[in-house]
């Protein structure tokens, strides 16, 4: 048996914050149709054997998505740009309100307890900003303060959990809500290739929403302790959702060796994470990483030295929904949270990974 080294007693001496930020609850929501791997490939009339094998390995049993019109002939259209700009509003502000309501419901708040929103999206682009959108959509205050984290991709979630953190922290007792609304249906192109092909494999529709709160020690959650970010810029490229001139229209690319990239810089910033804290890996109870793929989940695990059981709710939520990119471990968080098996005292790390190539960590306490 390992001895850790003793941790300080309240890590939030050691992590410079004034003010405890915790967790007050969680909401999730996703669009209103699933398809299993197998009923894609269908419909999309796929007929290539090696993209077949992409979807039908993914460990992805199903997914939430708004698919594209069917042809008269059938197969399904792929839509231009417009159509899909169109598509994210209406799906991202439609799941971003009903994950907000259930957040709040769980949070045990209002509407009108809500002081400051920040939402994020990678999906499309929208001016005015969803939190506008979802403000007027809900008829929450107009004096709610509000910022958008836009274009970051899957990691973007913890980028604006450190925002909002620190808007908790300056304004104690006030309730800062994270939503992150991806509508990655208006973020497919079908045109047969193999770049496109990974990408349609795994990505799905889905919404979370995660309440802090400062200074009020009767929040249950956990308090929010410390963050570090990590940019691989040698990997700039490697994950990227750009113009495509042949389709006419935005479009992701994921570099086949990326998992493994992400996997191999994983310690570098658990180790940061962890600087100072006097805590060690083997002290984290519960680990909260980005649903992102099999592989890459897979390469997370192996650099870490995780268990399967450190990761079941992540590879339970790619299994049931697939990457919903900047949400994804806050659909986790809710099954750790609905699952009950956290205690006072327990440390945990959130983990996600993105474009840039980023990975970006945050230190938990229950």
């Amino acid at each position: 048996m390992t001895i850790a080294a003793e941790p300080a007693e309240d890590l939030s001496v050691l992590t410079g914050l004034t003010e405890i930020t915790r967790v007050a609850g969680v909401g999730t929501a996703v669009s209103a149709t699933s398809y299993s791997q197998t009923e894609l490939l269908e419909i999309l009339d796929v007929e290539d054997p090696r993209i077949r094998s992409v979807f039908l390995n993914s460990a992805i049993d199903r997914r939430f998505l708004t698919l594209p019109p069917e042809r008269p002939g059938g197969g399904r259209v792929s839509e231009p740009q417009g159509d899909l700009l169109d598509k994210h509003k209406e799906i991202a502000v439609d799941m971003g309100c009903r994950a907000l309501e259930a957040c709040l419901k769980s949070a045990g708040a209002t509407l009108s307890d809500l002081r400051h929103l920040c939402c994020v999206t990678s999906t499309g682009f929208l001016t005015p900003g969803l939190s506008a959108l979802v403000i007027r959509e809900l008829g929450i205050d107009p004096h709610c303060s509000r910022a958008d984290i836009v274009g970051m991709g899957c990691n973007a979630g913890l980028n604006a959990l450190n925002v909002v953190a620190g808007w908790s922290a300056a304004h104690p007792g006030e309730l800062g809500i994270v939503l992150c609304s991806e509508a990655c249906s208006a973020a497919y192109a079908l045109d047969g290739t193999m770049r496109t092909a990974v990408v349609n494999s795994l990505f799905g529709d889905g919404s979370a929403a995660l309440a802090v709160v400062s200074g009020d020690g009767r929040v249950p959650g956990p308090r929010i302790l410390k963050f570090a970010s990590y940019i691989i810029t040698d990997a700039v490229e490697a994950m990227r959702y750009d113009w495509d001139r042949d389709q006419d229209r935005f479009s992701f690319f994921l570099d086949p060796q990326i998992p493994y990239v992400v996997g191999a810089h994983a310690e570098i910033v658990v180790d940061r994470l962890l600087s100072g804290t006097g805590l060690r890996r083997s002290d984290i109870g519960h680990w909260l990483v980005h649903s992102g793929g099999k592989k890459v989940i897979d390469s997370v695990v192996v650099n870490l030295g995780l268990s399967r059981h450190d990761v079941r709710h992540t590879t339970g939520v790619l299994r049931d929904y697939g990457n919903l990119s900047s949400g994804s471990f806050l659909f986790s968080y809710e099954r750790l949270a609905e699952e009950g098996v956290t205690r006072p005292g327990d440390y945990g790390v959130l983990m996600t990974m993105g474009p840039g190539s980023t990975i970006e960590m945050a230190l938990i306490q229950w």
